[in-house]
């Protein structure tokens, strides 16, 4: 799809959608009776879609009128030209004009060709007779218009096409079931997408990963028909010598079955959504080398997924780490900390990192605090999170803070090993779960924990049932853009 930046109105479209301000009177007026709209229209108009011949050209005319009343965030924008645009799908033809000569702000025009990007998804990834998405065919062209068509806009029009082909890629990667997106799928995408983005790849096999004594994720791998990987990406882009490095850690549970300790049936299909975290971080890093951003990232993903075997790993084993601390298996369902353990390790020990970020759908706990409102931030750095937090509320991808005290040391102690993965008090999950990973950062000044286990899948414009949202990428880059270049 083609998007072009005009600051006059095409004389033979057919879609157009206008983004307007119903407090700016006077203004919409003036642009509004051009498509012979008054004032009564508008009363009506949010979220609502007009249809009208012009009969002096004879052009079938389908007008989508948006109010951009009041202060929105990136995601509620988007979210909301999205939802409109699937709705109409049915309407659309392969050339769709925006209207946007009332809106002059860089982040609302970002929001409003992100949503037109995402409106594009198909979920559809295995289905047999899927049409295509009229904006997708090969002629398809969307004309955005602006009281001013400057290099700035069409720039931010660009990094807007960027960042949602990547938040796209990580929902085709969350959405596709186990038996397909599993650790060799991963493993190529990634190598396709450091080879067409720009940055370096390096994915460590069983024996390898054997060899560097990565024992947590070998010992989450033992159910698995499939061998372990460890993802390693790195992107070099700052031309400072004494520039941030960003350290980016990624769940990549291609599917969770909790091992011995199994799950319910009810919802397991869900399951295929534990590698959002990863799918987050490989989508950023991504990103980041597409828009050639100064700044460097490390991005690691352990992948594997947790199954039942004769070898799985059981309830009371004790396990060793990268870290040689060794770790007592109280339930096997507690697997994603396991592997990020050993992930957070390797970081540290083996790179020079200002920040680390991980992100994991990681507890139950999270989701029955936050339900899907935000995600569940966990740090030792305030400076990091007051950071993080700013970035969630001005994308709308929020985070919210909870405490890691000493005082919940006490739940984490092992009678028989340096710690066991789970407290065995039904309370503070998803703070149990974080101090767990907090053991493994190797005392690192400035480590953030994400929680996204009620962010990474849930309800979307795509389909009937739960679907990956692509949560975490937006995040990502509006904090680098906002707090790192």
């Amino acid at each position: 799809m083609k998007i072009n930046v005009k600051s006059t109105i095409p004389a033979r479209a057919s879609i157009f959608l206008i983004l307007f301000d119903s407090d700016q009177e006077q203004e919409n007026a003036d642009i509004l009776s051009e498509y012979s709209l008054n004032r009564e229209d508008l009363l009506t108009a949010k979220n609502s879609t007009r249809v009208f011949t012009n009969l002096e050209n004879n052009i079938r005319k389908t007008l989508i009128l948006i109010d951009h009343k009041g202060k929105h965030t990136f995601q509620s924008i988007s979210d909301q030209i999205c939802q409109t645009l699937v709705k109409q799908k049915e309407q659309l033809s392969s050339k769709l004009v925006l209207d946007l000569r009332l809106m002059a702000d860089d982040i609302a025009l970002e929001s409003v060709i992100h949503g037109v990007e995402m409106s594009r998804y198909e979920i559809g990834l295995y289905k047999s007779d899927q049409s295509p998405h009229p904006l997708s065919t090969s002629d398809a062209e969307v004309v955005v218009c602006l009281s001013s068509a400057s290099k700035t806009a069409k720039t931010r029009v660009k990094e807007a096409q960027i960042i949602a082909h990547a938040c796209k890629e990580v929902m085709d990667l969350v959405n596709a079931p186990g038996n397909k997106a599993n650790v060799p799928f991963i493993t190529n995408w990634t190598r396709k997408a450091a080879k067409e983005a720009g940055f370096k790849v390096k994915i460590l096999n069983k024996s390898q990963i054997e060899k560097k004594g990565l024992h947590a994720l070998m010992a989450v791998n033992r159910g698995s028909e499939w061998d372990p990987a460890f993802v390693m990406a790195e992107y070099r882009g700052s031309k400072n010598k004494d520039g941030k490095v960003l350290g980016l850690v990624g769940k990549g549970v291609t599917f969770d079955t909790g091992g011995l300790s199994i799950k319910g049936h009810n919802n397991m299909h869900y399951m295929k959504s534990d590698m959002g975290g990863a799918g987050a971080v490989l989508g950023t890093i991504t990103a980041v080398a597409s828009l050639g951003w100064p700044i460097d990232v490390v991005a690691i993903c352990p992948l594997t997924d947790n199954c039942i075997d004769a070898d799985a790993i059981k309830p009371g084993d004790v396990i060793n780490s990268y870290s040689t601390r060794t770790i007592e298996v109280i339930n096997t369902d507690a697997e994603g900390r396991l592997i990020l353990a050993d992930a957070l390790s390797y970081l540290v020990k083996n790179y020079e990192i200002d920040h680390i970020i991980d992100l994991a759908t990681l507890t139950g706990s999270s989701v029955r605090t936050f339900g899907t409102a935000c995600a569940a931030l966990f740090s030792n750095d305030d400076e990091l999170s007051d950071n993080l937090i700013d970035s969630g509320m001005e994308t709308g991808e929020k985070v919210w803070p909870l405490p890691i005290w000493d005082e919940y040391n006490r739940e984490m102690q092992s009678d028989v090993a340096d710690i066991k993965n789970l407290s065995t008090r039904p309370l503070a999950g998803a703070i149990t779960a974080a101090k767990f990973l907090e053991a493994f950062i190797e005392d690192h000044p400035s480590w953030a924990h994400l929680d996204i286990a009620g962010m990474a899948f849930g309800d979307t414009p795509y389909g009937k049932d739960k679907a990956a949202t692509g949560y975490g990428v937006v995040l990502l880059l509006h904090f680098i853009r906002e707090h790192l270049l």
